[in-house]
């Protein structure tokens, strides 16, 4: 039995060279992410990572009590496939090297880009949707997906992650922080439901965005995407999909 009181929180964050005209406001918005988790009750640790072409993480397994500010440094183009995979293993081990009992019921890993994958070596989009999939069915873990310049319910969707907790967020001021102030309730509401006694499975059928958050992260009819691309370039190898 795991421990309804314990969440970590995995999130994966773009730092590509597009993102520099939004660095102050991601930095902002994940920043005060942190501190709304903090309000809320249970313990929770966090995972950071980071990833343009290359994948790191910040820190992992970290007390949320401890998280430091964000510092964002844009640069080089978006390996979006494979940094996806990446944290999904080392979140993977991480769990799996305690005891059942000390495990976390609830696992939210979030997803946050301003870009389209165009530099992955490794993982396909059908690798990932099957290993997303897989960790939200077997193992109960919740993810959520937000996009600038594209269209995330799409993109998402090619990811695995449905509509609901998909999200499309603009570049102009206040979209970021509306972007995060969704996510940060979806969040503390699972966080919520599953030390209530609910299964993983249902509690999130609760935490979809409503229009009226969708709304405030949406961008300007100016800057809204014409068309997506949810895949790699073409002549790229097929990924296989690893189980933790």
């Amino acid at each position: 039995m795991t421990d309804t009181n314990y969440t970590h929180i995995a999130f994966l964050l773009d730092r590509s060279g597009s993102m520099m005209s939004i660095k102050s406001d991601t930095e902002g918005g994940f920043d005060a992410y942190i501190e709304s988790q903090r309000k809320q009750p249970g313990r929770c640790t966090v995972t950071l990572a980071q990833f343009d072409d290359q994948y790191e993480e910040v820190y992992a397994g970290r007390d949320l009590q401890t998280v430091p500010k964000l510092d964002l440094q844009p640069r080089g183009s978006t390996a979006l496939n494979d940094s996806i995979a990446a944290l999904v293993r080392s979140t993977g081990a991480y769990l799996a090297g305690m005891k059942e009992e000390e495990r976390p019921a609830s696992v939210i890993f979030g997803i946050m880009t301003d870009g389209m994958e165009n530099a992955s070596q490794e993982w396909t989009r059908p690798a990932i949707k099957a290993l997303i999939e897989d960790q939200e069915n077997k193992y109960d873990w919740t993810f959520s997906y937000m996009g600038a310049n594209q269209d995330a319910i799409e993109v998402g969707g090619s990811m695995g992650i449905p509509a609901g907790r998909s999200l499309t967020y603009g570049t102009g001021t206040g979209n970021v922080e509306a972007a995060m102030t969704a996510y940060s309730a979806a969040s503390a509401s699972l966080r919520d439901a599953v030390a209530g006694g609910m299964a993983p499975a249902a509690a999130r059928q609760a935490i979809l965005y409503s229009p009226e958050q969708r709304a405030a992260a949406a961008p300007v009819a100016d800057d809204a995407p014409d068309v997506v691309v949810g895949d790699r370039p073409p002549g790229r190898s097929r990924g296989t999909i690893r189980r933790r």
